[in-house]
C-alpha cells in the first residue's frame, strides 16, 4: 500500500512543483513592464542618441547632413522599420509584393494596366539627376497649417535639399513664411491645384491615388485628354495639369499602407478604404521621407483645437473652429504617431505644432 501511495503521490508532487514553478515563471514574465507599444514603438522615447549613433554622428559639425540618420533613429524606436522602399513607382512596380495584393489606396491591384500606360509616358522615376546624385538628402515636408504664418521660416525651408509641398497650398505671396522652393508637390485629383498659372515651373507633380478612379484621372492629365465628367469624385477636380509627362510621378502606395496599418494602427477593414483608416497626405509624405531621406523635418503641422480663432491654413482666413471630425482620417491617433517621431528626434518640427 505504501509503495502504491508513493507511486501516486510522487508524480503528483512533481507535477505540482512544475505547475507552481511555471506559475511563478509566468508571474515573473507577466510582471515585467513591456518595452514596446502595440504598434511596435519603444514606450520610453528619448531624444538622446544611443552610444552607437553618438559615435557615428556626434562629431559631425552643426548643419552638416547626417547620412542615414532618420532611418537609424527610426529603427532605434521601431525595430521593425525596413528602409528600402522606392519613392515612386517605376516600370518594375509589379515586383512590389507588399502593395500588389491591395486595392487603392493601399496598393495598386486592378490598376496595373493603366499604371503601365502612364509610366510609359512619364519615362522618369526619380527626383532628377541633381537631387538623386546627392550623397546625403535633407528633406522637409511643408504642411498647410496656419501655424506657419508670421514665422519667417521661408529661407530656412528653402535650405533643404528636398522641399515637399502638399495639394494646392500656395507659395507665391507667402515666400517669407513658407519659402519659394518646391521639389515636389504631392496631391490627388480633388486636392490638385486647379488654376494652371499657380503651378511652380521646376517642381515634380507627384500623384497619390486614393481610389481606382484617380488613376483614370491621372491618365487623362498625362495624355491631355478631355476630362469626361467628374462623377465619383467628392469635390471638383483639376481639369488640366500644366506639366509634361516627364515631370509627373506616381507615389508608391506602400507609404499609405505602412502609415495606416503599421505606424498609426488604423483599422485594416480587409485592406479597403473605410471609416477612419486613411492617413493624411502629410503623414504619408513623412513616411515616404523616412525611407528616402537622410534627415527629415516638418513645418506647418498640427491642429490646435484649443485656439478656435487661429487660422486653419496659412493662406486663408478660415478659422480652426471650422475643422470637422473627418470620416476618413483619425487625427488624434495620427498625432500620437507623429509625436513619437518628434519626441525621439526622428524628425524635426520647425513650427512645434505636433
Amino acid at each position: 500500500l505504501r509503495s502504491v501511495l508513493l507511486f501516486v503521490l510522487c508524480p503528483m508532487l512533481v507535477l505540482g512543483f512544475i505547475y507552481y514553478s511555471s506559475g511563478k515563471l509566468h508571474l515573473h514574465v507577466w510582471g515585467q513592464k513591456p518595452l514596446y507599444d502595440k504598434q511596435g514603438f519603444l514606450l520610453k522615447l528619448d531624444a538622446k542618441l544611443s552610444a552607437e549613433l553618438a559615435y557615428k554622428y556626434g562629431n559631425l559639425s552643426e548643419g552638416v547632413c547626417k547620412p542615414g540618420y532618420a532611418a537609424a533613429k527610426m529603427t532605434a524606436i521601431y525595430p521593425k522599420f525596413m528602409k528600402p522602399a522606392p519613392m515612386f513607382l517605376d516600370r518594375n512596380f509589379k515586383r512590389l509584393a507588399k502593395v500588389s495584393s491591395y486595392l487603392p489606396p493601399f496598393g495598386f491591384k486592378t490598376q496595373e494596366t493603366i499604371i503601365d500606360i502612364i509610366l510609359t509616358a512619364t519615362k522618369n522615376y526619380g527626383l532628377g539627376q541633381d537631387v538623386d546624385s546627392l550623397i546625403c538628402k535633407r528633406c522637409i515636408i511643408v504642411g498647410n497649417g496656419g501655424i506657419l504664418a508670421n514665422k519667417s521660416l521661408g529661407s530656412r525651408i528653402d535650405d533643404y535639399d528636398i522641399v515637399v509641398r502638399l495639394n494646392e497650398a500656395p507659395v507665391t505671396g507667402f515666400g517669407k513664411d513658407v519659402g519659394t522652393k518646391t521639389t515636389m508637390r504631392i496631391t490627388y485629383p480633388e486636392g490638385a491645384i486647379q488654376k494652371p498659372e499657380r503651378y511652380e515651373k521646376d517642381s515634380l507633380f507627384v500623384f497619390s491615388a486614393f481610389k481606382p478612379l484617380d488613376f483614370k484621372w491621372l491618365r487623362q492629365m498625362v495624355f491631355r485628354e478631355k476630362l469626361r465628367g467628374t462623377e465619383g469624385f467628392w469635390k471638383s477636380v483639376a481639369r488640366y495639369v500644366p506639366k509634361k509627362p516627364t515631370e509627373m510621378r506616381i507615389l508608391n502606395p506602400y507609404f499609405i499602407q505602412e502609415a495606416a496599418f503599421q505606424f498609426i494602427g488604423l483599422p485594416l477593414n480587409n485592406g479597403l478604404m473605410g471609416k477612419g483608416n486613411i492617413p493624411t497626405l502629410g503623414t504619408v509624405a513623412i513616411t515616404m521621407a523616412l525611407h528616402n531621406c537622410d534627415e527629415v523635418a516638418v513645418a506647418g503641422f498640427g491642429y490646435d483645437m484649443n485656439t478656435p480663432h487661429a487660422p486653419l491654413h496659412y493662406y486663408e482666413t478660415v478659422k480652426m473652429s471650422a475643422i470637422k471630425e473627418s470620416w476618413t482620417h483619425n487625427i488624434s491617433k495620427e498625432k500620437e504617431f507623429l509625436r513619437k517621431l518628434v519626441k525621439a528626434n526622428v524628425i524635426t518640427d520647425l513650427t512645434n505644432g505636433i
